[in-house]
């Protein structure tokens, strides 16, 4: 562990922030303060420009790679070689594929990725899922931390939030303000948490699921309704699980190859009743308790009334 070689990665749209971040990591987060040589390897030319002298009075030198064909392990061994970092950042390209940076074998040996920060542009949010979610998800879905920038008092964050988590669940999320400060204000939902029934529509299921399984806390004795499409689980051996369906919704991310069920586990003694793949309006009190399906604990729905229900003219629900 002692001859790793950290390297941290940020990626991202051109322009979303990332020049800026490094900046600010290097010069006032003090990140520099223990190092004598670092390396930053920038794979775009973006508005933002660095500042050579700056960086060399932090022992911090800049190598360009602006073609995605020179950006190899022969080409990273090279760098390795020459400049013996102490740590690494590399500014990613945001129209670049970015499995091969962690897949490749043929870099340096000691080069381990620590960490992978995504910058997103709060106000193009919106457009660019809308058309360009594809490449989108190809550069958030490996961050640890997604940094969304350029927020306002009207940028809709549990939208935002939803829409990240449906790509990349384990991630940290980060809502910058334009001035810099952090907005950690509470997300605000499209539905009323506090009403006697959270009757959840179609359009806010997506949203709804991807809350309630990161805070389950939040609805622990809530009540809840929504249409659902019901799945059997079964065993190991293929045997149906007594007691328990897992009612939810087939949800597009970011095409339809990347169709996912979203069911919460629900217990209910009558299971062999409710037919697999049937769909049914639920009205069910959450419980915020420990199931092995959860590895832990999380949001387990006890049914209040179940009522059989025709398939809606749209089957899938949307994270936009």
């Amino acid at each position: 562990m002692n001859n790793e070689m950290p390297v941290y990665v940020f990626t991202g749209f051109m322009d979303s922030g990332k020049t800026s971040l490094i900046h600010e990591t290097l010069f006032e987060n003090n990140f520099a303060a223990d190092l004598n040589n670092i390396l930053i390897i920038c794979c775009e030319d973006g508005d933002e420009e660095y500042d050579e002298n700056e960086l060399a009075s932090i022992g911090a030198k800049l190598v360009m790679i602006e073609n995605e064909e020179d950006f190899t392990g022969e080409r990273l061994k090279q760098l390795d070689d020459e400049f013996h970092p102490e740590a690494v950042f590399i500014e990613y390209n945001g129209t670049w594929e970015v499995a091969p940076l962690y897949e490749a074998e043929d870099g340096p040996e000691a080069w381990t990725i620590v960490q992978t920060l995504c910058t997103v542009d709060g106000s193009t949010f919106d457009m660019y899922m809308l058309n360009m979610r594809t490449m989108m998800a190809e550069q958030m879905h490996r961050a640890d931390v997604v940094i969304i920038n350029r927020c306002t008092d009207e940028t809709p964050k549990a939208k935002f939030r939803a829409n990240v988590k449906s790509i990349n669940r384990p991630a940290q999320i980060v809502y910058e303000r334009t001035d810099g400060t952090i907005d950690d204000r509470e997300d605000e939902l499209p539905f009323d948490i506090n009403a006697d029934e959270i009757d959840i529509t179609d359009g806010d299921y997506a949203f709804w699921f991807m809350d309630c399984m990161d805070n389950p806390k939040k609805y622990d004795g809530k009540t809840v309704s929504f249409l659902g499409l019901v799945y059997n689980p079964t065993d190991a051996k293929g045997r149906l699980k007594p007691g328990t369906i897992v009612p939810g919704r087939f949800a597009m991310t970011c095409c339809v190859e990347d169709i996912q069920f979203l069911g919460m586990k629900c217990k209910y003694k009558d299971s062999a009743d409710i037919a697999h793949k049937s769909w049914i309006k639920l009205k069910a009190k959450v419980k915020n308790e420990f199931a092995i399906e959860y590895h832990g604990k999380g949001p387990v729905l006890y049914p209040i009334s179940i009522e059989h229900a025709e398939k809606p003219q749209d089957e899938l629900v949307y994270f936009s």
